[in-house]
């Protein structure tokens, strides 16, 4: 078996991407917004960090998060944003041997992926990608039609136009 390894820094600012069990045809996320959002909330009140921004695609999310000092647990932070939604939607999917023994769901991927965000530059370029990640998909023309995402946050703090990433040199500098 795999051995992942993880890298932990108190305080820390990462880039997570966290999949759907099954994505090929699966809205469930959009589908059960409310409810992920509020597995969100709970989380952030107990367990507090700063959501710098979010994109919710049909089958899968992307998030920027800054850690408290002296706090690196990010995994107990998925673990019950994933938990609290499970929670709250029914039981459609199917549900493979081995997770049932383990009296697993079948929403989400055991796993997900994370990025320490190492510098200013860095965390730019994960803020646009994570923005421009429905555009890029094909489920809207530019990142402010999208309304699962954090975009129109950062064009209210002026980070970013409305029209953001609508010319085609900007969205070939972001798929690169």
């Amino acid at each position: 078996m795999r051995t992942y390894k993880r890298l932990r820094l108190d305080g820390g600012c990462y880039f997570f991407t966290v999949n759907l069990a099954v994505r090929r045809g699966n809205d469930l996320l959009i589908r059960e917004i409310d409810a992920l959002r509020e597995a969100f909330r709970e989380t952030l009140s107990d367990h507090p960090f700063e959501l710098d921004a979010i994109v919710v695609l049909p089958e899968y999310l992307h998030t920027v998060w800054q850690l408290p000092p002296g706090d690196s647990d990010f995994s107990t932070r998925w673990r019950l944003i994933k938990s609290r939604f499970s929670r709250r939607v029914a039981r459609t999917e199917s549900v493979s041997p081995s997770r049932e023994r383990k009296g697993e769901r079948g929403i989400w991927q055991r796993r997900y992926w994370e990025h320490l965000i190492r510098d200013d530059d860095d965390y730019a370029k994960h803020i646009d990608y994570t923005h421009y990640n429905p555009v890029k998909h094909g489920h809207c023309a530019r990142p402010s039609d999208w309304p699962h995402s954090s975009f129109a946050q950062w064009v209210e703090k002026g980070v970013y136009s409305l029209d953001w990433a609508a010319s085609v040199d900007v969205q070939n500098a972001l798929i690169e």
